[in-house]
């Protein structure tokens, strides 16, 4: 990333949308940015897992898991897939797994914490889809940017 989201935000203002929620890093990639693909599920990470599988040409995954630490959403075998496949990040408003594993990975990864226990693997939810959490909308293709600092959003 060239620019800090702070300093965009100073440049670009009210064309960006500051996600208020306090997500936690737990990537290797702290600072990371893409177009945004998007992905609804619940305590399911079916879909998670084969998205990550294709290639994510600097894309960022956001995963609206409706906040639920129930179970997590990723662990570090689909973060290595994403790695592997060209995605520059993920976004998970819900848990991980694996953090340690995760945490050495080129991955930019966010989301609200960790669980240890598995999702289910059904498949429900949806891709590519408006999402909306935070008071910020993340609509596919709209670019994000995330550091340290947070997660800005183009309108």
């Amino acid at each position: 990333m060239t620019q800090a989201t702070a300093d965009l935000y100073d440049e670009f203002g009210d064309d960006l949308q500051s996600v208020p929620m306090q997500f936690r890093d737990f990537g290797g990639r702290t600072a990371f940015q893409g177009p945004i693909r998007t992905i609804r599920c619940l305590e399911d990470n079916a879909l998670v897992k084969s998205t990550l599988a294709t290639p994510g040409d600097g894309a960022v995954l956001v995963i609206d898991g409706s906040g639920s630490l129930n179970t997590a959403l990723m662990g570090d075998m689909i973060a290595e897939s994403a790695v592997a496949n060209g995605w520059a990040g993920v976004v998970i408003h819900g848990a991980i797994r694996d953090s340690v594993a995760i945490g050495g990975l080129d991955l930019g990864v966010k989301a609200l914490g960790t669980n240890p226990r598995k999702s289910a693997k059904l498949g429900a939810g949806e891709v590519d889809v408006d999402l909306e959490f935070g008071g910020v909308a993340f609509a596919v293709g709209k670019r994000l940017y995330a550091d340290e600092d947070g997660i800005l959003v183009e309108r």
